[in-house]
């Protein structure tokens, strides 16, 4: 169904777009090349096995869970709800 003077399936069109771009970028922020077979936060060996499933890896998994937890713990409210607002 179209709405006013867009084509149908337009909206679709537009989701598809949003979401190949979010891919597109994510993808783009993954670490490549080659990786390190020490951990550069703590020293410690990364192993093999993450070396070969995540190529260009750079921290150990405790270390790189450590970012992820205070990278999602400084984010935003993207919703804008009006409690977020009021704080």
């Amino acid at each position: 169904m179209a709405s006013g003077w867009a084509p149908d399936g337009a909206v679709q069109d537009q989701i598809d777009g949003s979401i190949t771009d979010a891919v597109r970028l994510a993808r783009s922020r993954l670490p490549n090349g080659p990786g390190e077979i020490y951990c550069q936060e703590c020293g410690e060996e990364i192993p093999e096995a993450r070396r070969l499933a995540m190529p260009g890896a750079r921290l150990c998994v405790s270390c790189q869970s450590g970012q992820d937890r205070s990278a999602a713990q400084s984010s935003y409210n993207r919703r804008g709800s009006k409690d977020s607002q009021l704080k």
